[in-house]
């Protein structure tokens, strides 16, 4: 049996949509209390303020995408780099087709987020994990660890902004199919002998 999501979750789930849909400004306590068809104050009984809420919004988005990036590992850590860019790529996949909304939200909190530095480093880090990143380059033996790993986060946040909002998005009939080429080329040339 499917467990039932929290009223906890459903708030912040309702938030990520307001946010996708409309920006930063249409996620209110008023509106998601609107949207789930809650009593007026409901959402302010579990984040009595703005920050608090989307301090919430942005755990949940970094707990679904480890939990998202957890589920794609295989049982050993990727040792090459057509295995480490298959990880990716398909992680990377649903990124930008079955969390678009998330993706979406993201960008849209991203002026609230400058203001606190909790909410930008939550944000920043809540799609991608620089330390997960740092334990793939260390198991694929790279050179420079530290480097290679921001250098693949930094990749990553690139890629889905391009397929999501940017150029790439204009044109890519399967977005799937576009990170899958990107990622695998970048890994490729990341990996090769110095």
């Amino acid at each position: 049996m499917t467990e039932r999501p929290s009223r906890r979750d459903l708030i912040c789930r309702a938030a990520v949509e307001l946010a996708a849909e409309g920006g930063n400004h249409a996620v209110t306590h008023q509106a998601i209390d609107a949207r789930l068809g809650l009593a007026r104050g409901s959402t302010s009984y579990y984040h009595r303020t703005r920050a608090a809420l989307l301090s919430a919004v942005i755990t949940h988005l970094t707990e679904r995408s480890r939990a998202e990036f957890v589920d794609l590992l295989p049982s050993e850590p990727p040792r090459t780099a057509r295995d480490a860019a298959d990880v990716i790529a398909r992680y990377l996949g649903g990124v930008v087709t079955d969390r678009r909304v998330d993706v979406l939200a993201r960008y849209a909190f991203v002026s609230d987020a400058m203001a606190d530095d909790d909410l930008r480093v939550g944000l920043a880090s809540c799609l991608f994990s620089v330390d997960a990143a740092r334990t793939l380059m260390e198991a694929l033996s790279v050179v420079d660890v530290d480097v290679s790993a921001r250098d693949l986060v930094s990749f990553c946040e690139g890629l889905v902004f391009d397929l999501v909002c940017g150029a790439r998005s204009l044109r890519a009939a399967d977005p799937r199919a576009e990170v899958d080429a990107a990622v695998h080329g970048w890994i490729a040339r990341l990996l090769r002998p110095r």
